[in-house]
């Protein structure tokens, strides 16, 4: 593997020697390390501007004189260094580490690219959070893909990962669902109506949101034919609505535990988790430990309490408490409501206290979207407020919003794509491809196979664009065989699988045969080994910046520079045995490689496509 921190630390030490021998004084300041933009350019830059005045000459001079400086050195660095204009440039001697990095795969495996970055770090990750009142949606499925990969990519930086999931099962938005349900049900159940639970539910939510603007319409129009201007009409029958004033009136019912609505609210919420539940088997999406809001939101109202009495927090007129937020440049917030009742914020202080109570994590991450950067800006400032050391230790994941080409997807209008449907829909697709290609009978389950390339192509077009950007969310174009999606990585590792169960055959005639690094002499060959080299830095790079796009990126590239390599050279029919075993390490080399990628972001691995 590369050693650039050791090539970069040679090069400060042998600048800052030059400097003092030449007569002067002082501590120079830190190289920059580069990677040439051409392969012919070398394998390391190091840029000399900087140095160049401090040194009194021109940057080619002082490039010329640290390569030779360098290059005499006994016991240095494999490699060669070499003036390229301003810059001095590396030249790697591959050989040697092409063996131990080949060693080093043989030997790891699955393990290869897991670095020690997080070691010893106890991180706990929450996401997905779903309401109790709906199905998952695509906005959901992003969330999901987000939490799932950098909890395998923080495990792969060395940190023991804790995966959580929050349900949202009490509120004024649950309440909804259950009074449309009282209403309109009928007594219908999943069994009855044939309806899986979560979508059952959600269409009671989006019921209510019916209701409520048929209420608000009617009230609009009798208060206008009252005299009223539209806007005044508008405005009283939002204050009179009666489907919201009963909502909030069911949930004061359930905070007080009311049997009648509890009983109601058991069975629905069942519903929905087991329609969750069968939503996260389909799409590869486990948590080790779920929390429930109903269980928290308690102990939030306590401490919420408690800070009102050490004077953290202050009460309004109408009798709600809130934070003053002046100090971090943020307006007040409400933190329980006049009468008592608890709000988002409230049962999230309780949750945090108590998951770092059950298990003291390092770091909490929470994947939710950038629309609740405010939330977690006060959240974060509530527990420290209230004297908790390791609120310096949570950070929002915040990601983008997920659109359609009609625009923004909206629950209580019914307008979003349904993660089920949308599965489902994409498994269709590519088992009409696998058909269409008539590799159906090659395969030995058409539909688990569809399913694999499904999730591959909806995980890969997800995590391929950075986390904090919105994007526009086109099946079809996940789904392609060509460009930059899931189904081509999966066909390249599928490629380089068919072409070593070929090897495989005549692996014997190969196995008295020593790899001889030498062998990998092209540029290509030069730059693959570079990129295999380069995966445990990358690891490190996406666990840093909480990126799982990192990884992606690095899979198209190395994918691209594979298929051009793999295109105009020759692998089991290359000249010399020896250069056939020199190739075909190679390529066990890259699959292993794509095949501790795909599972860092998702992608099945596919043998047979």
């Amino acid at each position: 593997m590369i050693n650039k921190a050791e090539w970069k630390q040679l090069v400060q030490t042998r600048l800052q020697r030059m400097y003092e021998t030449s007569g002067h004084e002082g501590t120079l300041s830190d190289v920059v390390l580069q990677i040439p933009p051409k392969p012919e350019m070398g394998d390391l830059a190091f840029p000399l501007f900087a140095f160049a005045k401090a040194f009194g000459k021109a940057p080619n001079m002082l490039a010329q004189q640290l390569a030779d400086d360098i290059n005499a050195l006994e016991g240095k660095p494999d490699g060669e260094a070499f003036c390229a204009g301003p810059y001095m440039n590396v030249r790697l001697n591959m050989d040697k580490m092409v063996s131990d990095l080949y060693a080093n795969i043989v030997k790891t495996g699955a393990s290869y690219g897991k670095t020690g970055v997080f070691e010893g770090k106890k991180v706990m990750i929450e996401f997905s959070c779903p309401n109790t009142n709906k199905p998952l949606h695509l906005g959901h499925v992003r969330n999901d893909c987000i939490g799932q990969s950098m909890s395998q990519i923080l495990k792969a930086g060395g940190a023991e990962v804790l995966k959580v999931n929050l349900i949202n099962n009490r509120g004024v938005h649950i309440c909804k669902s259950m009074l449309a349900y009282q209403k309109f049900g009928g007594g219908e159940t999943p069994k009855s109506s044939g309806i899986k639970g979560d979508h059952l539910v959600g269409n009671y939510y989006v019921r209510f949101a019916q209701w409520e603007k048929e209420v608000l319409d009617k009230d609009t129009a009798t208060f206008m034919a009252q005299g009223m201007s539209e806007d005044d009409a508008k405005a009283k029958a939002k204050a009179v609505n009666a489907p919201d004033l009963e909502a909030q009136d069911m949930l004061r019912a359930w905070e007080q535990g009311d049997p009648e609505v509890m009983d109601l609210w058991r069975k629905m919420n069942q519903w929905t988790l087991d329609g969750v539940a069968q939503t996260y088997e389909n799409t590869g999406i486990s948590f080790d430990k779920y929390y429930y809001e109903s269980d928290t939101y308690k102990l939030g109202k306590d401490k919420v309490l408690e800070g009102l009495e050490k004077g953290v927090f202050q009460k309004q007129k109408d009798g709600a408490i809130y934070i003053d937020n002046s100090d971090i440049g943020l307006d007040k917030k409400i933190l329980l409501r006049k009468d008592g009742t608890s709000i988002y914020i409230t049962q999230d202080i309780g949750t945090a206290i108590n998951r770092h109570e059950d298990w003291p994590f390092d770091s909490l991450v929470y994947v939710v979207a950038s629309e609740q950067r405010y939330h977690f800006k006060v959240l974060f400032h509530v527990l420290d407020k209230l004297g908790y050391d390791w609120a310096q230790d949570l950070h929002h994941l915040s990601y983008g919003m997920v659109f359609l080409p009609e625009g923004k997807m909206k629950s209580r209008e019914g307008t979003v794509v349904d993660a089920d449907d949308l599965i489902k829909s994409l498994t269709e697709m590519a088992k009409a491809e696998i058909v269409e290609k008539g590799r159906d009978s090659e395969l030995e389950d058409v539909d688990a196979t569809a399913h694999s390339i499904a999730l591959g192509a909806l995980n890969y077009y997800i995590l391929q664009f950075d986390p904090t950007k919105d994007f526009v969310f086109n099946p079809k174009e996940s789904l392609s065989f060509n460009g930059n999606t899931g189904p081509y990585l999966q066909y390249m590792g599928a490629r380089i699988s068919s072409m070593l169960r070929k090897y495989d055959e005549v692996r014997s005639d190969y196995d008295v045969i020593p790899f001889d690094p030498a062998q990998l002499s092209l540029e290509d060959e030069r730059e693959l080994i570079k990129m295999i080299g380069s995966f445990p830095e990358t690891v490190t790079k996406a666990c840093k910046q909480y990126d799982p796009s990192i990884i992606c990126a690095y899979l198209y590239d190395m994918s691209k520079k594979f298929s051009h390599w793999y295109h105009d050279n020759q692998i089991l029919k290359a000249e010399t045995a020896s250069l056939v075993k020199a190739r075909v390490c190679l390529c066990e080399m890259v699959l292993q490689t794509m095949k501790n990628a795909f599972d860092l972001v998702g992608i099945p691995f596919l043998e047979k496509m």
